[in-house]
């Protein structure tokens, strides 16, 4: 793991956005297609916005969610809502879309058709995850009903997932298909998650699920 730390979190989102670019830009020079992992909530927000206005061949990149909440993009719960709010604008407007959510009561229901929609777009290229204060990413919970079939080595591309911090149902991308990125990059802030994340280091993924996908990965740190 490399862990970088910022004085503040304006310079994190330029510089993280500056990373996250310029490793696109790379991967667009070999491949015709590239796929861009990015999560929800609003900690990548300032992140997304400075994208936007990075000039790219944004129509040859696909978005994909780390994970969603199964609720419609009309629910002020919607990632999928935010990601077209704060990314899928400007320059990265011209960006694809790969959706993680299909109008059906549970998720268990679209797994397959979902699943099969994402597989032709991997490994992923370039990976931004989020963790929560529970050392959760993705939804990749502690406690949750599937976390040890989302991490096995022969896990499917996703899963559902419940979890009792989760809230509403959610489907993931498993630490499989995440720990496959080409290159990863972790977003955390503040004092609080810094020691969740020095915690986690120490433990098994079963207990801190980020910790399946630090090796390797790089962190952006700000207070």
């Amino acid at each position: 793991m490399d862990f970088k730390e910022y004085p503040d979190r304006d310079l994190l989102a330029l510089s993280l956005a500056d990373s996250l670019a310029s490793e696109l830009g790379a991967a667009l020079r070999h491949e015709d297609r590239v796929t861009f992992c990015v999560p929800g909530g609003t900690t990548p927000g300032p992140v997304f916005d400075a994208l936007t206005a990075v000039k790219l061949d944004w129509d040859r990149v696909d978005v994909v969610l780390n994970d969603e909440r199964w609720v419609p993009e009309s629910s002020p719960r919607s990632n999928t809502a935010l990601l077209r709010q704060r990314l899928l604008q400007g320059h990265a407007a011209a960006a694809g879309l790969l959706p993680l959510y299909a109008d059906l009561p549970e998720p268990d229901m679209a797994m397959d058709a979902l699943s099969e929609a994402i597989r032709p777009h991997l490994p992923i290229n370039v990976l931004l995850l989020g963790m929560g204060t529970d050392a959760h990413t993705a939804s990749l919970f502690p406690g949750a009903d599937r976390l040890a079939d989302a991490l096995a080595p022969d896990a499917p591309i996703l899963l559902p997932m419940r979890a009792e911090g989760a809230g509403e149902p959610r489907i993931t991308i498993t630490a499989r298909y995440l720990k496959g990125a080409m290159s990863t990059h972790v977003v955390i802030m503040g004092d609080e998650k810094r020691r969740v994340l020095e915690e986690a280091l120490g433990m098994k993924p079963e207990d801190a699920p980020i910790a399946a996908i630090l090796p390797g990965a790089v962190v952006h740190w700000a207070p």
